[in-house]
């Protein structure tokens, strides 16, 4: 896994995290010409690190666009999605060259929900969503699989809540070309048995989907 090109970008010119990615954000609308040519750079950095992640056994990666919540369409479309697809394109041209097989990608633009389509053309395999994101205009938007999206604080709830949250989400996933998980990072305080319970919960619901047939399994394959 890896942080993607604007967010490492914004890190930097922040010099550490942000709530509102101001000076960042101030850099990209007075400095659009040095903007494009520090996230050139980073990109060519990604795509490396990420083809050595692969040949030092990784076998799926996962792209984290964390400061995408910060970027309207406009921002996100002019200094994200470009240098998304780049790195998508750059990783797998060169894990073929080097002959280390096929492995899949995730792309996870937190609060980039505006763009949820565009993400599904951008070379991934799997568009990453956030807790904030409807699955029904998910499976709308995106023709690709799905991940996500749980409200990671949903753990923290009574087990009974969070059984009866976790069986809604994946019952409006659906099963196919779709992969359960939380909406963002799990915090270093929750029980792990809630997580236990989730990933039980999961599993059970996904199970009993299957066996009635998945009311997705004609429209994602």
């Amino acid at each position: 896994a890896v942080v993607s090109t604007q967010s490492t970008g914004g890190y930097m010119i922040e010099g550490g995290g942000s709530k509102t990615m101001s000076k960042a954000k101030k850099w990209l609308y007075t400095q659009p010409e040095a903007s494009h040519k520090l996230l050139k750079l980073l990109t060519k950095v990604i795509i490396a690190y990420l083809i050595e992640q692969v040949a030092a056994g990784a076998q799926l990666l996962q792209v984290f666009e964390s400061s995408a919540e910060h970027l309207g369409p406009a921002l996100f479309e002019k200094y994200s999605l470009p240098y998304l697809e780049e790195i998508a394109a750059g990783v797998k041209q060169g894990i073929t060259e080097r002959g280390l097989g096929d492995v899949p990608l995730i792309v996870f633009a937190k609060g980039a929900y505006h763009s949820i389509s565009k993400l599904s053309y951008a070379g991934y395999n799997v568009v990453g969503l956030d807790w904030t994101v409807d699955p029904n205009i998910a499976r709308d938007f995106c023709h690709i699989a799905v991940q996500g999206n749980l409200d990671p604080c949903a753990l923290y709830s009574p087990k009974e809540d969070l059984i009866e949250k976790t069986t809604e989400m994946v019952r409006q996933f659906g099963v196919r070309n779709y992969i359960a998980n939380l909406g963002h990072g799990i915090y270093p305080d929750m029980d792990p048995e809630s997580v236990r319970t989730f990933v039980d919960t999961v599993h059970s619901v996904s199970e009993e989907i299957m066996k009635k047939g998945d009311p997705y399994s004609q429209l994602y394959t």
